[in-house]
This record gives C-alpha cells, sequence and structure tokens, in this order.
C-alpha cells in the first residue's frame, strides 16, 4: 500500500525508510504467503473437494437397520490391513462409515464401510488431495524446518500489513488512494495495490495473526502453556479419572479442537475387549450431534474420544468413553474451556472459514486473492521503477525519526513472536551490509 507522493519536509526520512522495510518484507514472504494464499483458499473448500472424490466410494443406502459396528470394524480391518486409528461417523445416513486404517509400515488407509451390511465400498490412501494442500499450506511438507518458517511467514505479513498501512494514511494534503483512478501504466498498478491493501488488510492480518497457532516455535509454546493452566485445558468432572498427556502423537485423540489435541484420559484396566458399538451407543444415548471422529486409543489404559465435528466452535463437544464397559468418563463442552483456549479456538474455526457460513468462507478466500492481488501489483511496481541490474530497494535515511517510525511497527511484532524477531536480526544486519558495500568510498588526494 503506498500514497501518491510521500510528504515533503522531516517526516519523508521515516516515509522512505518505512517505504524500504515493506519493499524487504514483501521481498522476504511474498513467494511463500502466495503459495499459503493459494492453498488456504482451496482448502476453504474442503468439504466440496472431499465430496466430490470420495463419492463413488461414500455413497450408499440410507437404512434405519445397521448391522453392529463391531462387523463394520472386522471389514475394515481386514480390508485395510491394519489396526483402526479413526472413525468418522457421518452427518447423513447414505453415507458410508469411514475407517482410518494404521498398518503395520505406519502408512494409513481410508476403508468406506456401508453401515447396512459392513460391505466395504473402497479403500484408498488416508489424507487424498486435501491432506496434501493442507500439508504444503502449512509448509510441512518440507517437515520441521517448514513449520517453523510459518511463524517467519506470519510474522512478516503482519510486518506488511502494518507498514503498508502506514505509508498509505494520508499526511498534510496528501491523500491515502481509496479508490482506482488511473487506467494504465505504474500508477494503475500503484492504486491496485493500495486500494487492494487498504480494504482487505485487516483480513489478511487476521489470516496471518490465527495462522500462529499452527507455528512450530510460538504455537507450540502457548499451547502448551494453555494446556498446562486453566486457560485452555476442561477441567475434568469429578467423577472422571485425572487427565494425562498421551506421549505418543499417534495415541492422541484427533478432531476434538486445536487446545484439546494430545490430552487423553486414563480409564480402569479390563480384562474383556473394547467395543466400537458399545461406545457408538454410549454417544448416541448422550445425543452428540453427527459428525463424529471417533478416536481410538493404542494403548487399553486411555478412553476412546468420541469428538463432535462442528461448524462453529459453540457446538464442540468431545464424550471420553470407557470402550469396555461403555461408561462416559468425561463429557466436556464449550463452556467448559478456559478463555484462552476459546479464543484460539474461535480464532482457527473463523481462519478456516467455518465460524460465520458462507460469508465466512467468502470474506477468508477475498483475503486470499487480496495477497494475490498485491504480491502481483508490487512485482509489477517494482519492475516498472527498477534501475536496470539493482535491487532498487527504496533508499532508508538513517535519521532518528525514521528508525523510530520502523521500530514502532516492527519491534512490537518482534518480539511477540520470536522467529520473526530472529529474522528481523538477520534482515538489519544484510542491510547494513550491503549499506557500507554500497556507499561512495572516500577518493585518495
Amino acid at each position: 500500500m503506498i500514497a501518491r507522493n510521500p510528504p515533503p519536509g522531516p517526516a519523508s526520512d521515516a516515509y522512505r525508510t518505512v517505504w524500504r522495510w515493506h519493499f524487504y518484507a514483501g521481498l522476504l514472504v511474498l513467494p511463500i504467503l502466495m503459495l499459503m494464499a493459494l492453498t488456504g483458499g482451496i482448502y476453504l473448500f474442503r468439504a466440496e473437494i472431499e465430496d466430490a472424490v470420495y463419492r463413488p466410494m461414500n455413497a450408499v443406502s440410507a437404512t434405519a437397520t445397521p448391522v453392529s459396528a463391531d462387523r463394520w470394524a472386522a471389514s475394515a480391518r481386514s480390508a485395510g490391513e491394519g489396526e483402526i486409528a479413526s472413525v468418522l461417523m457421518p452427518e447423513r445416513p447414505h453415507r458410508a462409515v469411514r475407517f482410518t486404517i494404521r498398518r503395520p509400515d505406519q502408512s494409513q488407509a481410508f476403508v468406506f464401510v456401508d453401515p447396512a451390511d459392513a460391505r466395504v465400498t473402497g479403500v484408498t490412501q488416508a489424507g487424498g488431495i486435501t491432506e496434501t494442500i493442507k500439508r504444503i499450506h502449512s509448509l510441512e511438507i518440507v517437515g520441521r524446518w517448514g513449520n517453523l518458517l510459518v511463524e517467519v511467514v506470519a510474522g512478516w505479513a503482519m510486518i506488511l500489513v502494518a507498514t503498508g498501512i502506514f505509508l498509505w494514511w494520508p499526511r498534510r494534503r496528501e491523500a491515502g488512494v481509496v479508490a482506482i483512478k488511473a487506467r494504465s501504466g505504474r500508477p494503475f498498478w500503484r492504486d491496485l495495490h493500495a486500494v487492494t491493501g487498504l480494504y482487505t488488510g485487516a483480513v489478511i492480518f487476521f489470516l496471518a495473526f490465527t495462522g500462529m497457532p499452527w507455528s512450530g516455535v510460538w504455537g507450540e509454546a502457548i499451547l502448551g502453556q494453555m494446556r498446562a493452566s486453566d486457560l485452555g485445558r476442561p477441567i475434568a468432572p469429578p467423577a472422571a479419572s485425572p487427565w494425562e498427556h498421551v506421549e505418543h502423537k499417534a495415541d492422541a485423540p484427533q478432531g476434538v479442537g486445536w487446545t484439546m489435541e494430545g490430552v487423553g484420559l486414563s480409564t480402569p484396566m479390563h480384562h474383556a475387549a473394547p467395543s466400537l458399538e458399545r461406545v457408538i451407543q454410549t454417544a448416541t444415548t448422550a445425543d452428540l450431534a453427527r459428525p463424529w471422529l471417533i478416536s481410538v486409543p493404542a494403548s487399553s489404559d486411555l478412553a476412546w474420544t468420541v469428538a463432535r465435528q462442528p461448524a462453529q466452535v459453540e457446538d464442540t463437544r468431545t464424550l471420553y468413553i470407557d470402550g469396555v464397559s461403555g461408561q462416559t468418563r468425561a463429557d466436556i463442552r464449550y463452556g467448559e474451556f478456559g478463555w484462552g483456549a476459546k479464543a484460539f479456538e474461535w480464532g482457527i474455526a473463523t481462519h478456516q472459514g467455518t465460524q460465520y457460513g458462507q460469508i465466512n468462507r467468502f470474506v477468508m478466500l477475498g483475503g486470499c486473492i487480496a495477497v494475490w492481488l498485491l504480491g502481483i501489483s508490487a512485482i509489477v511496481m517494482w519492475w516498472k521503477r527498477r534501475p536496470k541490474g539493482r535491487l532498487a530497494a527504496p533508499p532508508g535515511p538513517p535519521g532518528p525519526r525514521a528508525k523510530t517510525a520502523v521500530l514502532a511497527i516492527v519491534l512490537p511484532l518482534a518480539i511477540l513472536y520470536p522467529l520473526t524477531g530472529l529474522s528481523l536480526i538477520v534482515a538489519v544486519g544484510l542491510d547494513r551490509l550491503v549499506w557500507l558495500l554500497s556507499r561512495p568510498r572516500p577518493t585518495a588526494s
């Protein structure tokens, strides 16, 4: 977001310095940010994509008298050649039950089973296209370093928005650009960039901010603290066994909400075998609205987790059920969450476009499209103004007022997000090095 001309006088030093850091922020994260916006925009339509991909295996005839769920489980184990990790109970009666099977080689498969007769309607690799899109979006596809990069990119995206607002803000007789007036050339791209940033900057900032729970340092640290305090983790009812953290992610309940993942509940030891049918009967009796995701524990001393899959976080509900006796060990609802967990879960649901229905989804989609418009217009503007053979970064006068303006915008975000702060230190060092190498050298007399 760029005003038409930097204002004259002392304020121009601050303007040009902030512009310089706006340029560097875009240079650092724009390609990755555009990739995340593309995959995020696609992932907003996850339900429609999965419905289309899995329709041949998912479509069954509705029945009022299904066979035992334990027969479904036996069919799924046989077809998937492994053990059950989770079971997705559909919302609609003409949909198959979807089992996630963990195979001996640690790969996973989806097995679709007709609840009417336990017939397997299809077997496919777990996750599929939407899981791949999600892994690209979270940068997990490149491993641990990619996940750490999420925090850096999200932090710099917020810096881009903050510095962009500073550049747009009207000064003296100069007005910020509120409508595209130019019809061609660099002025058109400048107006497009400014107007797009003005009307969508808050959405982009929100997407970056609410994406932080997925980050490898800040997200894990904050969620760990929340789970260890009343700000996040619900307090177990007096009749329930004590809470225990599951040691391995493979054993962790899934689909229970971001702040509840990785938390299990111990149950008394039994000699009888657990039963999927018994767990489903208990959840049905408890009037748990479908769809559910049932997580099957790998350890016999942990309860089965039955989590409702709601669109709005207020409808969150999770049952912990003894797989042998069918006894409900805990019934956790959204109202029992601490305020920190409520805020995180609300942010994530809104980020994913489900909290407020279709308007929520399309507002988030608008933010994703805006990132591309901002990126393309920024590249075109830079290309049109760059001196041949040079990076063409805006000049940054080293005056105290200029430094104060940059620090006031950037420093709070750098302190809040450690990896963003570390990357900022590196960027400042490189900027200083470039300045030292490019400054005119005194000539010998």
